[in-house]
Order: C-alpha cells, then structure tokens, then sequence
C-alpha cells in the first residue's frame, strides 16, 4: 500500500514563507496533480516528498512509514523531471536499465523489466540508441519507463510534458494516463497547466501562495470552485464575476435581479463560466467589444456592467463588435462568492 499522507507541512526560505501547513493525504493508487501558478509551492511540495527539499515542520508518510527523515533513495519514489534527465553517454536501454544496475538486480530481471516497460512506452525499437538520436517526446518516454522500470511505490512527476510542443502533449497525456492506471502506482503530478490537470488527475489540489485552496475531482473542482481564486484560475476563459447586490427577491445583477443565496452582507460575487451563457431575452444587458471564431464555437468578449464578461456561443450566431445584446446565465451553473473572505457561498 503507497498512501501518502502530508501533515502539517511548511517550508520557509528565509523570511518568505513557501508553504503554510500543509495537509494533504493522496489515496493508494490515486493519480494526484498539485495544479498552480508559478511559486505558489507546488514543486517545493514534490520535493519535500521526494526528499530533495527538507520541511521546516511536519511529517510525510508513504504507507506505514514516515519518511521526511530518509534520503530519497530510501523512500521507495521515482522521478520523472521536466528536462528528461536522460544520460547522454548511454544508449535508450542503458538508461532504462541503469537504476535496477545500481539497485544489483540480476541481469535477467534487468532486461525483463527493461523490455517490458520500453513495449508499454512504445520505445521497444529504440532499445541501441542513444539519446541524442531521440526526439523530445522520445526521451520523456525513456524517462518515464526508466521510472516504471525500478516498481517504484511511488512516482513523482515535475512538469514532464511542458518541453513538448502541442500535439505531442496531446499524445503523451493519453499514454500517460493509460500506462499509469496499468502500473497502479500511486503518482504526484506537478503542473501549471489546468488542461493536464482535469484530462490526468483523480483529484486536483489546487494551490495559491503556498496554501491548497481546494482538493477534490476535477469535476467539483471545475463546476464548483471552493474560492474565487480556484474559479478564475481553472476555465480557459475563466469565470465571469460580478458584483451583486442585495435587492427584494434575490440579488441585483447588472441592472437584473437573479435569485441567489441566503446571506447577511448586503453585497456579495456573482459568478458564472462563460459556456454557461445563451443570447435571450431578460438577460444580462451587454456590449460586444471582440468577436473570435474557434470552429465549433465562438468566443466574444463583451462589457457587462462596466466590466470585461465572456461567452462562448454557437458558431452559427451571428454577432459583431458594437452590438448590443443580452446574456442570460443558466441558473443551475450560478456560482457565489463573499467578496471578503473569496469563499464560495451555498
């Protein structure tokens, strides 16, 4: 069993605090992304796991074992960094095979093991040569097979695919979620990007000044943002927000009134994603600024109330910049916000 749990850790680098109390616990098997900006903590996270940073305070366990007192090569982890790390003096198999040599496995479980995680990787005809023969994608795969190659109880991942161009990103999510979900080990996946997020993860923690905002499935994590950070950072566009304020029979809403929560402020966040608005009638009045066609829908930026507001729309409408028109939210997609304390409202 590889649970991992992470209790009450912090790191701080001088008088700048890197992670607050963190608390975290990624289930046996569970394929787990730390998901955030730039220095919001999510690697100084993943290396306090793996050993390679130590915590100013608290514990890691992996299974019924603390760890944070062991070197790396004691905790029983894989590695897969965002620069490849593949040996360029040695050939695809060497590479695979060099961690279970140091390990002084026997040579015919060197090469079971080899084999097999090169065919599941796709790189079994690259076995002889060396790394500066391969493509970017092919040396992640070396990598990641080099990591699947040592059974590892754990697989730690820092941005593996953010050197690659589009499409082949496209294609190495695909093989790593399959290749992962056969291997049944549990992984940590770091990255600021939300697609390999939601399309990769059992749950998302997403993270914000050294703090996990939200933990859950990417589903709840999309629909249902614990905070107005989590909404404006998942979502391409992200959420639309407005003020609302308090009115008879709910909240007042660009000049409309929208039922809402209970509360006792009289002004609170009203937000909403933008493929969770239709062109009708009795909607929110607004002003086209910028139309953009994506194929199978159209994206427009408009101005609500005096703020930026976008929407994305069937690509058989017809809208161009200047227009007037009005944008009626789906109200079982409404979200609400305290403007104070940027925690969702029920």
């Amino acid at each position: 069993m590889a649970e991992i749990r992470i209790e009450g850790v912090e790191k701080t680098f001088g008088s700048f605090t890197a992670l607050h109390s963190i608390d975290l616990t990624i289930r046996d098997r569970e394929f787990m992304v730390l998901l955030g900006a730039s220095g919001c903590g999510k690697t100084t996270l993943l290396r306090i796991v793996a050993g390679l940073e130590t915590a100013g305070k608290g514990e890691v366990w992996i299974g019924d074992r603390r760890v944070d007192h062991l070197p790396p090569r004691a905790r029983g982890i894989a590695m897969v960094f965002q620069n490849y790390a593949v040996f360029p003096h040695l050939t695809v198999y060497e590479n695979i095979a060099f961690g279970l040599r140091m390990k002084k496995l026997p040579q015919a479980e060197v090469d079971r093991r080899v084999r097999s995680k090169a065919e599941l990787m796709h790189i079994e005809m690259l076995l002889k040569r060396y790394s500066g023969e391969l493509s970017g994608g092919q040396r992640q795969r070396v990598a990641v097979a080099r990591a699947l190659a040592m059974e590892p109880e754990v697989i730690l991942m820092d941005e593996p695919l953010s050197n690659l161009d589009a499409l082949l990103r496209l294609e190495m999510r695909a093989e790593l979620k399959h290749v992962l979900a056969e291997s049944r080990t549990t992984t940590i996946y770091v990255t600021h990007d939300q697609v390999e997020a939601m399309s990769l993860a059992d749950r998302i923690a997403v993270m914000n000044a050294g703090r996990i905002v939200q933990a859950d499935d990417p589903v709840q994590v999309y629909r249902n943002p614990a905070a107005r950070f989590v909404g404006s950072f998942i979502g391409n566009p992200p959420m639309n927000f407005l003020p609302a304020s308090r009115t008879e029979g709910g909240w007042r809403v660009a000049g409309q009134t929208v039922p809402g929560p209970a509360s006792g402020k009289d002004r609170i966040d009203f937000a909403i994603r933008p493929e969770d608005l239709i062109l009708a009638d009795g909607g929110l009045p607004a002003t086209v600024r910028v139309v953009e066609p994506l194929g199978p829908h159209t994206l427009i930026t408009a101005e609500v109330d005096g703020a930026p507001f976008r929407a994305v729309l069937d690509s058989d409408l017809r809208v161009a910049p200047g227009d007037r028109i009005t944008l009626a939210p789906n109200p079982d997609r409404i979200r609400w916000f305290d403007p104070e304390t940027q925690d969702a409202l029920t």
